[in-house]
């Protein structure tokens, strides 16, 4: 389902509401969300994710099922004594529905400076045009 507002520039995809809650508010007491942009190219759907401060060797976890990609990180906070802090530390989530016939199965991640970017391939439809017989019978 494809709507004219969900499209419009700055305008946020509404089943992500759904998904993550309203956008600046904790999606669950404990859970944050994790900010994303996603888009896609000739060949494939990019997902990339902010995650700043995380070791994806062991707080990162992706999964896909029935076409929901899912990303989830963990920040553990520090024993040292702060005066101050603004970080966050918990749980991060995030969940997109991936494009039509996305191959989940020939997804790639990678991690670089704080950002963590998922690529799934999407075959281009065959152009041209295709005839079918007709059988008599």
């Amino acid at each position: 389902m494809s709507s004219v507002l969900e499209r419009l520039p700055g305008w946020p995809d509404l089943f992500d509401w759904v998904e993550t809650g309203l956008p600046g508010a904790p999606v669950a007491p404990g859970l944050h969300g994790i900010r994303v942009e996603e888009h896609v190219t000739d060949d494939a759907y990019v997902l990339k994710a902010e995650l700043p401060g995380i070791d994806p060797d062991k707080d990162v976890e992706i999964a896909v099922e029935d076409g929901l990609l899912t990303v989830r990180a963990e920040r553990t906070e520090e024993t040292k004594e702060k005066h101050r802090t603004e970080f966050r530390y918990g749980t991060f989530a995030r969940s997109v529905r991936l494009p039509a016939g996305a191959q989940d199965d020939k997804a790639t991640a990678e991690y670089e400076d704080g950002v963590l970017t998922i690529t799934v391939p999407v075959p281009t439809p065959k152009a041209g045009t295709r005839t079918i017989p007709v059988r008599r019978t």
